[in-house]
């Protein structure tokens, strides 16, 4: 078993810190520099990098994300290759790894090749947004098998029943979805977070990060001061690159961009 999410989170607890997640899209804009990102984002302060892989039909994700994942598409890229290139690598990733994928790719890759892959490519963790919880029975022992963690998602619709089921079932954190809709960066957060990540953790001692729409530092730290374990942070990332991918200063400017969005944490 690898429990390397959960052991960060203890070892952030310790120090009195609040997991901060990023989430860049493979293969955008193209895997050199998804490389790139995995090796020096640790470096910038991010906690647990979370890998979307580009999916042409999503359900989950805003606009900034489609177009990351049209960009990526466009070079070929693939689940296999973004497995294969994470297998590659996996001595030099220093934090640990969650895949954010939308079920079609596992299903054509076939979930137990998918789940053998992934262990070798040494992902702890897996998100699969379109997944409904009583339909998840197959790749959850799958995975188990292999101790990689699938997470699941809560949002502010989810009924008390199913709340208390996704708490059970879900390992190595709880995904609260701050806002009904899609991913994307917003000016404003939802009133009823704070509140909802009460009613989730009454019923876990698990951590419970919160994602979706969260894009700059005040956000970050009305969160992190909500009794949050963690913050996710895609978009405004995935924007990022869009517009500085083909300067020399690309990785220069998602530091400084980290760098801003933490820097309540000094």
């Amino acid at each position: 078993m690898r429990d390397k999410i959960k052991a960060k989170f203890k070892e952030l607890k310790k120090q009195g810190k609040k997991a901060f997640i990023a989430f860049i899209t493979a293969g955008d804009p193209n895997l050199k520099v998804t490389e790139q990102l995995i090796l020096r984002l640790p470096a910038f302060g991010v906690d647990i990098l979370e890998l979307g892989v580009p999916f042409s039909d999503p359900l989950a994700d805003g606009l900034t994300i489609q177009a990351a994942s049209k960009r990526a598409l466009l070079q070929k890229v693939s689940l296999s290759k973004i497995l294969n290139l994470l297998k590659k690598m996996k001595s030099r990733i220093k934090v640990p790894m969650v895949l954010f994928s939308y079920f079609n790719p596992i299903y054509k890759l076939g979930i137990k090749k998918f789940a053998e892959m992934a262990s070798d490519a040494d992902i702890d963790g897996l998100i699969i947004p379109d997944l409904p919880l009583e339909e998840s029975k197959e790749i959850k022992e799958a995975v188990d098998k292999k101790g990689i963690d699938l997470i699941f998602m809560i949002a502010p619709t989810t009924t008390k029943k199913r709340t208390e089921a996704i708490c059970r079932q879900s390992r190595g954190f709880i995904y609260y979805v701050s806002r009904i809709g899609i991913t994307g960066i917003r000016k404003g957060l939802p009133d009823d977070i704070k509140e909802n990540i009460e009613k989730i953790k009454k019923n876990t001692t698990k951590p419970v990060v919160v994602g979706f729409g969260i894009s700059n530092s005040r956000q970050v730290k009305e969160v992190k001061n909500m009794n949050a374990d963690g913050v996710v942070v895609g978009s405004a990332i995935v924007e990022l690159i869009e517009k500085n991918f083909r300067k020399k200063n690309l990785l220069a400017e998602i530091e400084n961009f980290i760098n801003k969005l933490k820097h309540e944490d000094r």
